[in-house]
């Protein structure tokens, strides 16, 4: 069985003292996936073991965005962004293993007033060919914040919050075509009608406690690995951050 944890920590720093090592080391994964590690290099020093690599993208900006991949298993190759010299926010981490690419992603955000939902779109259908491409090799598995919750049973209050950012049609059209083409979304894929799980809460008082929630964290698969897929959890009791960890298990691949 192969692990698979990914976390959008919103500021590795601070997660660092809220839990984050603490969940690392209870979790055993053999693959740790990052979003909005918020750090430049040299910021952070992780020791995670000796057993793990790192693989860190880090954003020009600072304090912004940025990925990272902790990994039990060797990388055949590393990649990051879409294509080269593109990857100023550090969104995207792609490592090739040997039965599947590994895709670690912080999707850009529409803002709250939709001015970057048109690059949005844009970015979607760019990170679809290029998950496309890699399908064309070997199989995919897409983990991170997608920043959208795609059906009206990933969001607590899907009726007052329709064509907001990260639930616009628009966005969850995306999605939908995403999936279409050739994805499962594994949480639904076993889970189908779960209400009430969310992987985010906004930090307004009391909504945590109460659970208004989104579902915006994924692991997505080829539709071919559909019967690798043993379990996928949400492990909404996790703090440390406004995300909590989602958890994909995967059978033992055989050659």
């Amino acid at each position: 069985m192969i692990k698979l944890v990914s976390w959008n920590v919103n500021g590795l720093r601070a997660c660092v003292t809220k839990g984050f090592n603490e969940y690392f080391k209870e979790v055993e994964a053999d693959i740790f996936c990052v979003q909005e590690t918020k750090l430049q290099a040299g910021q952070i020093t992780m020791e995670q073991g000796e057993e793990y690599e790192q693989y860190w993208n880090y954003a020009v900006k600072k304090g912004y965005s940025g990925t990272a991949v902790f990994t039990k298993i060797k990388p055949i190759s590393v990649r990051y962004g879409m294509e080269e010299d593109e990857e100023a926010e550090g969104r995207i981490i792609t490592l090739e293993f040997d039965h599947f690419y590994l895709v670690n992603v912080y999707t850009p955000n529409a803002k709250r007033d939709l001015t970057r939902l048109e690059y949005r779109m844009e970015w979607e259908d760019r990170f679809r060919n290029y998950l496309l491409e890699l399908d064309k090799c070997k199989a995919v598995v897409v983990c991170g914040d997608l920043n959208v919750a795609h059906e009206d049973i990933d969001i607590k209050n899907a009726k007052a919050n329709r064509g907001n950012s990260g639930f616009t049609d628009e966005e969850r059209g995306k999605m939908s075509t995403l999936l279409e083409s050739g994805f499962i979304d594994t949480f639904r894929y076993l889970h189908p009608e779960l209400e009430g799980v969310y992987s985010w809460w906004s930090y307004m008082p009391k909504v945590r406690e109460r659970n208004v929630g989104w579902r915006i964290d994924y692991f997505l698969t080829s539709s071919r690995l559909g019967p690798n897929v043993l379990d996928a959890q949400i492990d909404c009791h996790i703090m440390g951050s406004d995300h909590c960890p989602v958890i994909l298990k995967l059978a033992d691949f055989t050659d």
